[in-house]
């Protein structure tokens, strides 16, 4: 019998087949399935490989600590907003999700409410935002945490500009009985990601931009709810339609032309109202 490539792939997929963590079985078993019908449908050559395993070895080299290549990657294939989509789908009338991103730290410090997470003197103006954060039936969450980060008006976050302090436009808010965050940060400007490695090369070889609409990232959680990372997009910037992580959502676009920005962000019970005792 004349061995196909139909044989190739049963043969991997048996291998695959008795797995210790039937989860990572499951896993590994559909993505040779894909990448094996992507090899075939595109005629991968054996060049063309190759170049595919530099591409993705200086990807892995670049990324460490400060920066995150990999997940670079992830967000411009779209691939981490559809990951955020599957994991984080909420109820109707829930905030919608978006990316992390590469550039959240872990460890915020936690900040009184109305407090500005502006700590080097940014030149940019300020903006204050204000809200409450809701469940699904409309009432305000107590202790709620909405961890909050974003890039300075150079375009560049603390962790990517060696001259800025650690922990510059970030904090943690935490809502008292009536739900309400108040925060002042500095009017977000828009960006490029960073395009010195191959992701960025990656990129103009797409013909797609580098540039992000100006935005604020906010990451909602509260104990007994699902958490929700979001975002607030300003919605006088250029490159809403161009977003090079599809991040933007219509909902999450805001008016920011003013000092002040209202909105209310809606999370939901982890286990629904009602089934309490299931």
């Amino acid at each position: 019998m004349t061995f196909t490539t139909a044989n190739h792939l049963d043969d991997a997929l048996r291998a695959y087949h008795h797995p210790v963590d039937e989860r990572a079985g499951e896993i590994a078993r559909a993505a040779i399935r894909h990448l094996y019908a992507f090899v075939e449908d595109v005629g991968l050559t054996r060049d063309e490989w190759f170049r595919g395993i530099q591409f993705l070895t200086a990807v892995g080299q670049l990324s460490d600590e400060r920066r995150q290549e990999l997940v670079l990657l992830s967000d411009v294939l779209g691939v981490s907003t559809l990951v955020e989509m599957i994991d984080q789908r909420g109820a109707p009338g829930t905030t919608e999700p978006t990316v992390l991103g590469p550039f959240h730290v872990e460890g915020a410090p936690r900040r009184e409410m109305g407090d500005s997470i502006v700590i080097d003197d940014d030149p940019g103006p300020r903006i204050r935002f204000r809200g409450v954060v809701r469940d699904v039936a409309g009432a305000p969450v107590e202790g709620a945490e909405l961890d909050v980060w974003q890039a300075a008006s150079n375009g560049l976050y603390d962790v990517q500009d060696p001259d800025a302090t650690p922990m510059n436009l970030r904090g943690r808010f935490v809502t008292g009985a009536d739900g309400r965050y108040e925060l002042v940060t500095v009017r977000p400007v828009p960006y490029p990601i960073p395009g010195d490695g191959p992701v960025g090369a990656m990129l103009r070889a797409c013909g797609r931009t580098d540039v992000r609409p100006a935005h604020t990232h906010v990451r909602v959680s509260a104990k007994g709810y699902r958490q929700v990372t979001t975002l607030l997009i300003d919605a006088g910037s250029a490159h809403l339609d161009t977003d090079p992580v599809f991040a933007v959502r219509e909902s999450l676009v805001v008016d920011m032309s003013g000092d002040t920005v209202d909105h209310d962000f809606v999370i939901e019970p982890v286990t629904p109202p009602g089934n309490l005792d299931d």
